[in-house]
């Protein structure tokens, strides 16, 4: 009886552990089907910000002042490219499918360029009496984006680059315009620099509602964990005017100070770092990228 019982306990101890190896087969291979599933289709939620650089494209500029004796270029405003920092904060949306991913990003963004004029009077009599002005205008713009864009990511280990293209469309939602002007005075006796207070006001009216553009720039991703840490570049080109054709003379304060704004493009360079994460995990302990 003994004897049976030993065979009894042998004979269940065996079965168990038959059916444990099947159960833990039957668990890998749904799991590596979720795996599968998980690398190569996935929804992603991230926040990124950063710095950004702008450059104004002028397609017609405009003057308040008219020179009758002298060349109007001698007036001209002169652009300084890229010369100050603006900001941008992103919320992002994304598909990825197979290393292409569809991407939208709405965007808070604001950019600021510069640009001076240099104006001099001369008394016709004493060339010596003169009065030399510098203009220094600093816009200031703030923009809700919503672009549009296409990914690839190349398939690589945890840092992946990848490269993209996109639509952008602007929406202004506040603008303001700071002008300093410095000069020289040789009429008084003497060389005497000056450099008034700032003249700093709301410039809304002065820039168009709406514009578009298209993006192009890469980046890279690391994978860490479920969560992917993002390095991004952009470059965006303005295809339309951001100027107010209808309100370009209606600050009384600007005109004053012979302040007009040119017809416009504008182009702009963003860095932006953030994170993604999956809306789809399989577990806390899963890698969303196979190392």
């Amino acid at each position: 009886m003994k004897k049976i019982y030993l065979l009894l306990i042998c004979s269940l101890i065996a079965l168990n552990v038959y059916s444990q190896r099947n159960k833990r087969k039957t668990t890998f291979n749904k799991t590596s089907k979720e795996t599968d599933i998980f690398l190569h289709k996935q929804w992603w939620l991230g926040f990124k910000a950063g710095p950004n650089l702008s450059k104004a494209v002028v397609e017609n500029s405009y003057q308040v002042i008219s020179p009758t004796n002298y060349d109007v270029q001698e007036i001209s405003k002169e652009y300084k490219d890229f010369h100050r920092l603006g900001s941008q904060a992103t919320f992002e949306i994304t598909f990825y499918f197979t290393g292409i991913s569809a991407s939208l990003q709405p965007t808070y963004r604001t950019n600021r360029f510069v640009y001076t004029n240099q104006y001099e009077w001369i008394d016709v009599e004493n060339n010596n009496n003169r009065l030399v002005l510098d203009y220094e205008q600093d816009q200031k713009t703030a923009y809700l984006d919503l672009p549009l864009i296409l990914k690839y990511e190349f398939q690589m280990s945890k840092v992946r680059p990848y490269v993209q293209f996109g639509y952008y469309s602007s929406f202004l939602l506040d603008a303001s315009k700071s002008v300093t002007i410095s000069g020289i005075d040789y009429a008084s006796g003497g060389v005497n620099e000056f450099e008034n207070e700032p003249i700093i006001v709301g410039a809304s009216d002065l820039f168009a509602n709406h514009h578009w553009g298209l993006l192009a720039g890469g980046g890279l991703h690391y994978n860490l964990g479920n969560v992917r840490l993002n390095l991004d570049v952009a470059y965006k080109v303005g295809m339309s005017n951001i100027a107010s054709t209808r309100n370009r003379y209606g600050s009384d304060r600007l005109s004053g100070v012979g302040d007009s704004l040119d017809d416009m493009k504008l182009n702009s360079l963003a860095l932006s770092v953030g994170c993604l994460f999956p809306l789809r995990f399989l577990g806390s302990g899963f890698k969303s990228m196979v190392d």
